[in-house]
């Protein structure tokens, strides 16, 4: 089997396992607080990640890495879970998925940003139209509607497209898997605080489902999902391998209508193929403008 066809394979399979991110966090949600299970999410996955890491007998990252990794756990680690989170207190996660179609042009205008290059102008006509449909179908109920959550998932789809961003370009230093693993250990310390502030003070009155809602989100939406995700880039390249992910919000809402009974409206499936579309414009016309 070819190079290629291992990375679209592990590829595939970390974009399988990120779109059940969404709905698992909203079953979680129904036996856990929001900023208790993003805690908890990240001390497990950060146990994990420390044993990987350990086992397999890693140098420490220099401390000119730290502020990258800074930069990375505040965007995949904390602010990407818990904006999710909260957002979810207003929204399905069907509707919430939506918004995971702009995730891969978020990643790539902040590459462009760090990078400083210059892109063809039809790239950014394509970025903002992309805009436009996600905040026209979020507005199309009125600002009476679920704006809170609309906005939170703006948010989140802003620091994940951040963490994402500086987490590639640390990863040409000291490879994709271990970027995750050590993002995850750097925010260790102050998970574990936050683990004893918000640990519920009663377990009893939660369900199997929340327990398995949670492992699932931290063992293999913060880690598990990473380390195929990373592996596919690596063996089939970040520019092909890369574009599985606008797959993601279709496989999310499958699952949201199965697991979670919530209804997907047309208008849902509408913006998302328009969204879609317009990645795809933006990622052919992000080639330098001469």
């Amino acid at each position: 089997m070819s190079r290629i066809t291992q990375g679209w394979i592990f590829g595939f399979l970390g974009m399988l396992i990120f779109s059940g991110s969404l709905p698992a966090t909203r079953l979680a949600m129904t036996g856990f607080d929001p900023v208790f299970l993003t805690v908890a999410r990240a001390v497990l996955a950060a146990g994990v990640a420390l044993c990987l890491l350990l086992v397999t007998r890693q140098s420490l990252p220099s401390r000119r890495d730290y502020m990258s990794l800074l930069i990375v756990s505040l965007g995949t680690v904390v602010g990407f879970p818990l904006l999710t989170a909260l957002a979810l207190q207003f929204i399905t996660s069907a509707h919430s998925l939506v918004f995971i179609g702009l995730l891969p042009l978020s990643t790539a205008i902040f590459g462009v940003l760090r990078g400083g290059e210059r892109l063809n102008p039809v790239f950014w006509l394509f970025s903002i139209l992309g805009s436009a449909l996600i905040c026209g179908y979020a507005l199309r109920n009125g600002v009476q509607g679920a704006i809170r959550g609309d906005l939170l998932m703006l948010a989140a789809i802003v620091v994940c497209g951040l963490g994402y961003a500086e987490g590639a370009t640390l990863s040409r230093k000291i490879g994709g898997w271990q970027v995750i693993c050590w993002a995850l250990v750097f925010a260790l310390p102050l998970m574990l605080v936050l683990l004893f502030f918000t640990f519920p003070a009663d377990l009893h009155g939660i369900d199997g489902a929340s327990w398995w809602s949670l492992g699932y989100v931290a063992v293999f939406s913060s880690l598990v999902g990473f380390l195929l995700w990373y592996r596919g880039l690596a063996l089939g390249g970040i520019g092909a391998v890369g574009q599985l992910q606008l797959l993601q919000p279709f496989f999310g809402m499958v699952l949201a209508a199965v697991i979670l009974s919530e209804t997907v409206d047309p208008a849902m499936v509408m913006v998302t193929i328009a969204v879609i579309a317009c990645v795809f414009g933006a990622k052919r016309f992000a080639r330098p403008s001469r």
